[in-house]
């Protein structure tokens, strides 16, 4: 052609004139029934069921292309492909092509969610004027090479995406009727192609979706996309263009992004009504013949406070024991005396029990591949449930609740006190680690409750067995380049599709801290008072000792001495174990190197609390749990819950067996009581002269409280058999 661009502006002029007679602002509205989704799927991923659930909402009427195909259209997430959509919307259209008024809305499934109504979604087409338009983007793909021959645009996207395509039949027949090419070969470029052409532009009325009034594309544009709350709708919102999309694809890179926003787009979430997507498909269990056999993977990587306490509620799960097969690695020698008492007592109460001890050598991530593949190689394994001795499950109904929410994968959430340390990530760096969603802290604080798709988890998750069978179904997924074992899983699901779920519907247990945990000890959850209060309180506290404050639960059985619960059998039993190990007694001298200036006018047998490196611990426990009962029985007296003489005496016949009378040097004492009187020692108690008053039967795990100096002369009465222990704290010197 001679003159192309004076063509150009003849098909620019003809456009226009054929814009201003084919729009009519009283132009009759499309009837929804002239609608027609079609999408391509080749299998029932956990993408495509979102989608189909999306467009159930609106009512939209879907057409499914390519089920049950085999996929040869590339993988199109890395590198060009896609064409067996093309070639499979082509045969689609032969037989709508002759319906003039059809709208044909042409999208992608696995990754896609609608966000809008038909209604809008034909009123925003139509508002558009053109026969076939397009969705854009910002970024061109795959051939930059053809950004040169894209019409300008004053605002908006420039380029187009083959994600999504709206359009009269006849015109989207006219458009794939010219594909001649490969299952493989790219789909985009040969739309593009297309498009870029300004004679087939202008001949088949071709736009792009500049300003994301229908397709909102989510590959380099997550920056412009936020979610619009109103009270019983979320909707996903362009900021740049100020618009409302009704299409939402998380092409390439974003498909995380999407999870997060289909977490309440159209209808998962919302302030008014919360979950409404958190009872769909679940089953329920009080319906089941049987319950479903579930395999139990243990794992103990590193030094872990409270195992035992963990194998405790590992066997209070409100679960048939029998329907539960126990697989254990423990890669720690310290653990070894833990996971023997527990195999001893319990081994016969489960269907199995398999323990992988430290000999076996094992990496984590091989331990956890031979504990999900024991499941894998069952066929009557129904779930497996992973939980590592780090999480403290205190709700005895959650491997039920798992079970019954129906999820591929699922895990329940649980915190670390007093911390926004979760076992899940909301969001991804651009290089595979922790980034913070914006609803992360509302999650984990209980804000916002749900069951939430996330792209990582780790401590605790159950996982179908089925799909360890048929999706799942090779035997390396926690061995992954360097990554370790939860996100090398992690990665591995979300490349094959498979949705994970994290819920906060009830409260479940906790995050241990495994920081500093110091094994050196005999009893070394002792020690663990700063980095897991609530579980050394659950511990180490007396179970009554909450009722000195709702009960008025203490007793007054001399004046100004008060008697209450502070310490478990636990803490006792083991206060005194570490005192034995230590062993160096003082064996009651007056001579004392200990204290300042060397001399102890009353001395006792005893060892201090600094000697086994326990006195932070200590005056940490004073003031937590010594203070507020000071507060309570001393009205107006407040405590600096500091002390420098803090020990454990020893009382025997052959030893000392009593102390003579005395004062304390402190404002109070404190006296706890470290075994019982009857079976382990006879004897004992303690007597104040001023008030003729002797308390002779010492409750294991109660404390005396009373003044030390002045008013409250006392001594210790003689043990006449075995051996007292008591805890002694000079309070306020």
């Amino acid at each position: 052609m001679k003159h192309p661009r004076i063509f150009q502006l003849i098909c620019l002029l003809a456009h226009l004139i054929y814009k201003a007679h084919s729009f009519d602002g009283n132009q009759q509205s499309v009837p929804t029934d002239k609608l027609l989704v079609l999408t391509v799927a080749t299998q029932e991923t956990d993408g495509f069921l979102r989608f189909m659930q999306s467009a159930s909402y609106f009512n939209y009427t879907v057409k499914v292309l390519g089920m049950g195909e085999e996929w040869k259209g590339g993988d199109v997430g890395r590198s060009i492909g896609g064409g067996q959509k093309v070639r499979l919307l082509k045969e689609a259209m032969e037989d709508l092509a002759d319906q003039e008024d059809l709208v044909v809305l042409f999208v992608d499934s696995y990754d896609v969610v609608f966000a809008g109504s038909p209604e809008e979604l034909l009123r925003k087409f139509q508002q558009a004027s053109h026969k076939v338009m397009f969705a854009a983007e910002g970024l061109i793909w795959p051939d930059k090479r053809l950004s040169e021959k894209y019409p300008s645009v004053r605002s908006g996207k420039r380029f187009l995406n083959s994600g999504g395509i709206i359009g009269y039949a006849p015109f989207i027949n006219r458009i794939v009727k010219q594909w001649d090419l490969h299952d493989n070969d790219d789909d985009q470029l040969f739309y593009t192609k297309l498009y870029v052409d300004t004679q087939q532009r202008v001949s088949l009325n071709m736009t792009l979706d500049h300003k994301c009034q229908i397709f909102q594309n989510l590959n380099g544009a997550i920056d412009e996309v936020m979610l619009k709350f109103a009270t019983d709708r979320v909707r996903v919102r362009n900021t740049m263009y100020d618009t409302l999309p009704v299409v939402v694809h998380g092409n390439i890179n974003t498909k995380i992004y999407l999870n997060y926003l289909a977490n309440y787009v159209p209808n998962a979430w919302n302030y008014e009504q919360g979950c409404r997507s958190c009872d769909q498909n679940m089953v329920d269990l009080s319906l089941a013949n049987e319950y479903p056999s579930v395999t139990v993977g243990v794992f103990i990587e590193q030094p872990v406070p409270f195992v035992p306490e963990f194998f405790q509620r590992l066997l209070d799960l409100d679960y048939p024991k029998d329907k539960l097969n126990i697989f254990i690695h423990n890669s720690e020698v310290y653990h070894e005396k833990h996971i023997q008492r527990f195999w001893e007592e319990h081994r016969n109460t489960f269907a199995s029990f398999k323990v992988v001890g430290p000999e076996e050598n094992l990496s984590e991530g091989e331990a956890r591949n031979m504990g999900m593949d024991s499941c894998r190689k069952d066929a009557q394994c129904d779930y497996y449930f992973s939980i590592d001795a780090a999480v403290q499950l205190t709700n005895k109904q959650t491997l039920k609740i798992l079970i019954e929410q129906n999820r591929k994968i699922i895990g329940p959430l649980v915190t670390r006190h007093g911390k926004l340390w979760s076992n899940f990530w909301g969001a991804l760096s651009l290089d595979g680690y922790y980034a913070r969603s914006e609803d992360y802290i509302d999650i984990v604080q209980g804000k916002r409750v749900g069951v939430w798709n996330i792209p990582f988890m780790a401590h605790i998750y159950l996982v179908k067995g089925e799909v360890l069978r048929t999706e799942m179904k090779e035997r390396n997924y926690f061995v992954l380049e360097k990554l370790d074992p939860d996100m090398a899983l992690c990665r591995n699901a979300r490349e094959l599709g498979i949705f994970m779920y994290i819920t906060n519907r009830h409260e479940f247990g906790r995050l241990i801290s495994t920081a500093n945990y110091n094994t050196t000890h005999r009893n070394s959850d002792l020690w663990q008072i700063f980095e897991n209060p609530v579980d050394w309180k659950a511990k180490y506290i007396h179970p009554d000792y909450v009722r000195i404050f709702t009960e008025n639960h203490l007793e007054q059985p001399c004046p100004d001495v008060f008697w209450f619960p502070v310490f478990s059998e636990k803490a006792c039993d083991e206060l005194v174990d570490e005192m034995e190990n230590f062993g160096t007694w003082s064996g009651g001298k007056h001579e004392d190197k200990r204290i300042t200036g060397g001399y102890e006018s009353v001395p006792t047998d005893d060892i201090h609390m600094k000697q086994i490196n326990y006195d932070k611990e200590w005056l940490h426990f004073i003031r937590e749990f010594i203070a507020p009962v000071t507060l309570k029985v001393f009205s107006g007296y407040y405590t600096k819950a500091y002390a420098i003489m803090n020990f454990v005496v020893k009382y025997t016949p052959g030893r000392q067996a009593y102390l003579r009378p005395h004062h304390d040097s402190s404002t109070f004492t404190i006296n706890i009581a470290l075994n019982s009187k009857g079976t382990d020692f006879q004897g004992g108690g303690c007597r104040f002269h001023r008030y003729n008053c002797s308390i002779e039967s010492p409750r294991k795990g109660w404390s005396f409280m009373h003044p030390g100096r002045l008013t409250h002369l006392h001594e210790g009465l003689p043990t006449t058999n075995g051996t007292r222990y008591i805890a002694v704290s000079f309070i306020d010197p």
